[in-house]
């Protein structure tokens, strides 16, 4: 009598590249988030502490459920395109020629760079609306970080000859206090279709 050789059923495998697509996904997007430091929290006993922060000093940036975006300084307001936001972040804080409507300048000494003249006390207040779509968000967020990288690369090449990411720590330490990332993200609002 022969013995007959019995068939293993086959394993479905159908849907292991959804879930491994999935899981991938997953991975990136939980490992690649923003990079910001939150304040520490505040101590129990500790009164709630209010900043005194000059208008001139905040370039207000919103989204609206519409993925609209909106900016406004003392000197313009109105709505933008993504295009337009990476050189009005990056004038805002130089403040070259020292106009009275953008960031105070003021003396800071800097280890390694000396006395400067900077705009340390600006603020980036980002505010969104709770439907505005989150690829518009993150291009805002990647608008205002590159904005920083920028000016940073700017300031390591006229005062250290080569890009931030080439800079020796205490350099680069240096060069973010001149240009610290000073990103406010207030929580979102209900703005509808306006501003």
């Amino acid at each position: 009598m022969a013995k007959t050789k019995k068939k293993m059923p086959g394993l479905n495998t159908t849907s292991t590249a959804d879930i491994s697509f999935m899981l991938l996904i997953f991975f990136l997007v939980t490992t690649m988030g923003l990079a910001r430091r939150l304040p520490k929290p505040p101590e129990p006993d500790q009164e709630d502490a209010t900043m005194d922060i000059k208008a001139r000093n905040i370039l207000y940036v919103r989204l609206n459920a519409a993925g609209q975006l909106w900016i406004q300084d003392e000197m313009n307001f109105g709505y933008a395109d993504i295009r337009e936001l990476r050189p009005r972040v990056k004038e805002f804080i130089k403040n070259e020629q020292n106009l009275s409507k953008l960031p105070e300048k003021h003396v800071k000494n800097i280890d390694l760079l000396g006395q400067c003249f900077v705009t340390d006390k600006h603020v980036v207040s980002v505010q969104t609306d709770r439907g505005t779509p989150y690829n518009i968000y993150f291009q805002v967020q990647n608008e205002l970080v590159a904005a920083y990288n920028e000016l940073r690369n700017e300031l390591a090449k006229q005062k250290f000859g080569r890009e931030f990411q080439y800079l020796k720590d205490e350099e680069k330490a240096a060069v973010r206090q001149y240009y610290p990332q000073n990103i406010s993200e207030a929580e979102p609002k209900k703005y509808g279709g306006d501003k």
